[in-house]
């Protein structure tokens, strides 16, 4: 039995079974890719799901760990440290916020999002104003898996197994402007949004959903909630998404790649929100500890450094070219979007993606797919145009050998298949 076995074995018999694992055993990574147990590299178009925005063993990070880990691990908030202030700095002067709160996780971090919210609307109507405590969704969002943040994701399969969720919460059709029109008033306490929907299928909001999104959360003092968790820390080439629409919200929240794998999620607001929240109404054991905050500081740190912002712009605009040439050479590319390193290419059918997927990973190539039909690519910011072209001749054989298979079937068929 080898040691995959073993780990499957062990898994199945210990583990809650909510993951459908691929049988690979991955030991080590280098720069963009992954080494599994035989060695055999992958590369690796996915990072972890959007978190290993530097790769593989990069030198800053593996410093910032060693240097802090001999430090200090964890003190709790109850006390200071070093590391939040600076860390805080650094992200409210990059993305335009005024104050931040630190979490473990980016589904912890838009808890406390909506929280802040809900407390806001009660400053307000402690003040006088009449507004409420609904809450606006979209369509097709993913927020995470806690309750508050699994009752704002529209999908029912992550929301039905555990109903009833937090009630109050309504959805808008996806860059509708007329529905959110329709379906806003002042018993809305928050507009819900991803600048760029991430498990929705890399979605972008429309410039004119989103600046009513801003212009109706003005009209009544409710609060504008941008989840960044996927598309920020540069991702998109620039530190939060909703910065390449000139929009600024009143709370955003971070997570995945701030601190490189290490778990960390953040809240960043402006002093209007921040009004709403004094000691003791929210808090966290690990949230912002001293590791984490001292990796997360040399993330962004090493992405000025290395210019990765301009070059995550770059490589990303050389990419979304060569899917769009795949797409003008296959009929089953229905559509590619995105920005940055944050892309994404919609097929014709889910059953052609999950086999793209699965051939993609038989030839090294780690992506994956989401909302069903979509190839969705979220490599390390490093990424080179060598790696591009890897990907996509490897996809452009996919697709022909596809296309070839369908007009073998239709030649045997008489051309009365259906396919």
């Amino acid at each position: 039995m080898t040691k995959l076995d073993q780990i499957r074995a062990a898994e199945s018999q210990l583990l809650l079974q909510t993951y459908e694992r691929n049988p690979i055993l991955f030991v080590r990574g280098e720069g963009v890719h992954l080494i599994d147990e035989g060695g055999t590299k992958y590369l690796d178009l996915l990072s972890g799901i959007g978190v290993n925005a530097l790769g593989y063993g990069h030198p800053a990070i593996e410093r910032a760990i060693v240097n802090q880990s001999r430090a200090l691990i964890h003190t709790s908030n109850l006390f200071y440290h070093e590391g939040q202030a600076e860390l805080a700095l650094r992200l409210t002067e990059r993305t335009g916020m005024d104050r931040a709160f630190f979490s473990n996780t980016g589904t912890e971090a838009w808890e406390g999002a909506l929280k802040l919210a809900r407390a806001h609307a009660g400053l307000l109507r402690s003040e006088g104003k009449q507004i409420g405590t609904n809450f606006l969704a979209l369509e097709q969002s993913f927020h995470g898996r806690t309750f508050g943040s699994m009752s704002t994701t529209y999908k029912a399969k992550y929301r039905e197994p555990f109903a009833p969720g937090v009630p109050g919460v309504e959805f808008v059709r996806f860059n509708d402007v007329a529905d959110l029109r329709a379906k806003f008033s002042n018993e809305v306490c928050a507009i819900l949004v991803e600048a760029i929907q991430g498990e929705g299928g890399i979605r972008p909001l429309t410039r004119e959903f989103f600046e009513e999104t801003r212009k109706l959360a003005d009209s009544t003092g409710a609060l504008l909630l941008v989840d960044e968790i996927q598309a920020g820390m540069g991702r998109t080439g620039k530190w939060c998404a909703y910065q390449h629409y000139g929009i600024k919200p009143d709370i955003t929240t971070l997570a995945k790649p701030i601190a490189g794998g290490i778990p960390l999620g953040a809240i960043l607001c402006t002093e209007e929100a921040a009004r709403a929240i004094h000691a003791g109404m929210h808090g966290t054991t690990f949230g912002g500890g001293p590791l984490a905050c001292a990796v997360a500081i040399a993330v962004i740190d090493a992405i000025e450094k290395g210019d990765l912002l301009k070059h995550a712009r770059e490589v990303g605009d050389y990419f979304q070219q060569q899917l769009l040439g795949l797409k003008k050479k296959h009929d089953c590319i229905k559509d590619v979007r995105g920005k940055g390193l944050m892309l994404a290419a919609e097929l014709d059918s889910a059953d052609l993606a999950k086999l793209t997927v699965d051939e993609m990973l038989k030839q090294r190539i780690v992506i994956n797919r989401t909302s069903d039909t979509v190839l969705r690519f979220l490599p390390p910011y490093i990424l080179e145009r060598k790696h591009v072209d890897e990907a996509v001749a490897a996809l452009d054989g996919i697709f022909t050998e596809k296309t070839a298979a369908v007009s073998a079937a239709l030649q045997t068929a008489g051309g009365n298949t259906r396919v």
